[in-house]
């Protein structure tokens, strides 16, 4: 059986405009979604992997130091850089765990001792929250919430930069 012409054409017109559409529904999201965004999350993971030198200053005054080895599927240890721990000994690493947040923000936390005087410990747990500034770096807040006694929190802002710049 044959068609008649004006069919033939209007089979290929729909065709053509089913085609169309089909490209234009899996093109759109692909060029929504800037080349700078992540575009799943083990993209955005990625960004915090390494090993972060990071500087607190406490609203008293109190300045401490402590390295972040972030590693994937949000887990990581602190390791206290103080130069007091000449007296103690070398650090020992706590665990730590970071959850990326939206607009390149992210959260870490973990557990730590402070050195306090010659024979003291202050055990706690640190909370930053922060955002990127760029890739090799973060600053923010961060709150210490000491585990022993009745004491208030302690709260005041930190500086990471990536140790070793990008890809470290």
């Amino acid at each position: 059986m044959v068609s008649p012409p004006y069919l033939r054409g209007f089979v290929i017109s729909g065709v053509a405009i089913l085609m169309l559409m089909i490209q234009m529904c899996c093109s759109a999201p692909a060029q929504a979604q800037s080349p700078n965004s992540p575009r799943d999350e083990s993209v955005r993971l990625a960004d915090m992997t390494g090993r972060w030198n990071i500087e607190i200053n406490f609203a008293d005054g109190t300045k401490r130091s402590l390295r972040f080895d972030a590693q994937e599927h949000g887990k990581g240890t602190f390791l206290l850089v103080d130069p007091m721990l000449s007296r103690w000994g070398p650090a020992k690493p706590s665990e730590a765990k970071w959850t990326p947040g939206d607009q390149n923000s992210v959260t870490f936390s973990g557990a730590v001792e402070f050195p306090l005087g010659n024979v003291g410990r202050d055990p706690g747990t640190l909370m930053f929250k922060g955002k990127f500034g760029t890739p090799d770096s973060i600053s923010g807040e961060v709150e210490f919430a000491p585990l022993v006694g009745d004491r208030p929190s302690k709260h005041g802002t930190f500086q990471a930069t990536r140790a070793g710049g990008s890809g470290a």
